[in-house]
């Protein structure tokens, strides 16, 4: 259908974000473009990862345990416990942006290709020489070309970057709390309707989330 639309609320760092990437990818296969990646900065801003670490690797067993999604060892010993970690979801979102300019259809590739870096092969993409490894590899296998060197530059410097995203996600936040707080959240909008799509859904994968969109199609 031409006159859908999906906009999807997250953060790169939302573990329940990453339980509800199944359901994200069925949407991005079929659709495409008519899926607008909406950024919140949950957690944008860095904190160290002793902070959080304890409580997140319980809210990840519980995420696995009710969705099947992977979270290692390697995770736990790389990201969660290394010496002076910091926890950001910055880099991230910078480099989901720049990918954008390219073609918007690489910003869910990368988000889900972010998580199994982090969360199953443990690598710490609060960091930025990680973060452009995963950006090159997306890049790569969809026919696309980034310059290192200069993706690097500008997730470190780029002002005008990071004011944009920035705006970004402010849009984000606003939209989001029209209808409803946390990440992740779901709007699908047809024509003038707009629907919330129900976390149960989100959390059921591909099947359910191909089903849900065609029961709420218009006959």
């Amino acid at each position: 259908m031409s006159d859908i639309e999906f906009r999807y609320f997250f953060d790169p760092l939302c573990g329940w974000c990453y339980a509800s990437a199944p359901a994200l990818a069925a949407i991005e296969e079929s659709y495409g473009s008519q899926l607008r990646m909406m950024p919140t900065g949950l957690f944008f801003e860095p904190r160290p990862i002793t902070i959080i670490a304890d409580h997140a690797w319980r809210n990840d067993q519980r995420i696995s345990e009710l969705t099947g999604q992977r979270f290692s060892e390697s995770y736990l010993l790389n990201v969660l416990q290394a010496p002076n970690g910091v926890f950001t979801s910055g880099p991230l979102t910078l480099a989901l942006a720049i990918l954008g300019e390219i073609d918007v259809d690489l910003e869910p590739r990368f988000l889900h290709a972010a998580q199994v870096a982090r969360y199953v092969e443990g690598r710490d993409t609060s960091r930025i020489e990680e973060v452009v490894r995963v950006a090159e590899a997306v890049a790569a296998a969809n026919d696309a070309a980034i310059n290192a060197v200069i993706f690097a530059e500008r997730l470190q410097s780029d002002t005008t970057l990071l004011d944009r995203v920035k705006a970004r996600m402010a849009t984000s936040r606003s939209e989001l709390q029209s209808f409803g707080n946390g990440v992740p959240q779901l709007l699908v909008q047809m024509g003038k309707v707009v629907q919330v799509v129900e976390g149960e859904v989100l959390y059921g994968g591909k099947d359910r989330m191909h089903a849900t969109i065609a029961c709420h199609q218009p006959r």
